[in-house]
């Protein structure tokens, strides 16, 4: 009997203790954990989970990874239009990462819809929809690992670097090939051709002054009204209130703007063409040739014009700048 304690002690000094019983434990959780993550995301690049893949893979240590989770609602019966385009952007994203040259096991990317795992909602205090996370592999998210979705957009590109920022993993994007730019470009050298071909005999119409500064001028309203930014930033289309319904087509800050937004400025020609179109028929009243009566139309219609949109105009930066003190015919 007294030769049990020496021999459960040799056992012991065999194995290393129970410490380091303990560390090889965690280790094989860790390999079992990052081969699990590694199988599914051979075959699917952005790994949908539910709460309890959650908790197990993402929450609970051992991690040596960081994982991206998107918290989406994609149901078609929560009528989440941006968390569909944010959902297309990340998977680009996810499939530019998988496909890489560069590809480790450092980093995955992962979903947790709503439908799927509201318990994960609800541990996280989470209410809105898209949201990005990243879980980096030692401790909590901080502060800047939720990602700034209202200001940044939810393109691939801005994803990618919010993406290096906190791992430190550079991912090139790599869009799949959009055929649209080609043939509209195709589409309007086909039609300046025909038209050349057609009035080949008279091509004064190229030196028409008018038709160029129409041109100009539209060109000059789609840029003003934010298209390039809605491009550089891929911003969602609108925002809908998760606790209302109330839907957005305005964003309420100076920073950011909605995709929607800059098509209201398009289909009224923007506050700033309503005002110029006004004082252009303001000057052609004073300065035509035409009759005095259709002289005072447009001049009537000149100051409505310019009254009515720069109203607009002062109610919609009312709207985006908070504080600012004037109005006019529109609060």
């Amino acid at each position: 009997m007294a030769a049990l304690p020496v021999l459960v002690l040799v056992l012991l000094l065999a194995c290393g203790g129970p410490r380091a019983a303990g560390q090889k434990r965690k280790e094989m959780v860790l390999s079992e954990k990052v081969s699990q993550l590694m199988e599914w995301t051979s075959k699917r690049s952005v790994i949908r989970m539910n709460g309890d893949k959650f908790r197990r893979l993402v929450k609970a240590p051992p991690r040596n990874y960081s994982v991206i989770v998107m918290f989406t609602a994609l149901q078609p019966h929560r009528q989440c239009v941006v968390c569909k385009q944010a959902d297309e952007e990340y998977q680009i994203l996810a499939n530019s990462w998988r496909y890489s040259s560069a590809f480790t096991n450092k980093i995955f990317f992962a979903m947790v819809d709503f439908d799927e795992g509201s318990d994960v909602f609800q541990m996280l205090n989470m209410n809105s929809a898209p949201t990005f996370i990243n879980f980096p592999a030692k401790g909590k998210p901080k502060r800047g690992d939720t990602y700034e979705l209202q200001v940044r957009g939810f393109a691939a590109e801005q994803l990618a670097r919010w993406v290096a920022d906190r791992t430190d993993v550079n991912i090139r994007v790599i869009r799949p090939p959009n055929y649209a730019g080609p043939l509209m470009l195709g589409l309007l050298l086909a039609v300046i051709g025909g038209l050349v071909y057609l009035r080949g005999s008279n091509l004064d119409f190229l030196y028409n002054k008018t038709g160029w500064a129409f041109a100009a001028l539209c060109f000059v309203l789609a840029m003003t009204s934010g298209q390039m930014w809605n491009h550089i930033r891929g911003p969602p289309y609108a925002h809908k209130n998760p606790h209302t319904g109330q839907v957005n087509y305005i964003h309420g800050s100076s920073q950011a703007q909605f995709v929607a937004e800059t098509h209201i400025v398009l289909l009224f020609m923007s506050t700033d063409g309503g005002v110029t179109l006004g004082m252009v028929l303001l000057h052609e009243a004073a300065t035509s040739d035409m009759d005095v009566g259709k002289r005072k139309i447009m001049c009537i219609a000149g100051i409505g014009l310019v009254v009515f949109f720069f109203s607009w105009l002062l109610s919609v930066f009312r709207s985006k700048y908070h504080g600012y003190p004037y109005s006019f015919l529109m609060s």
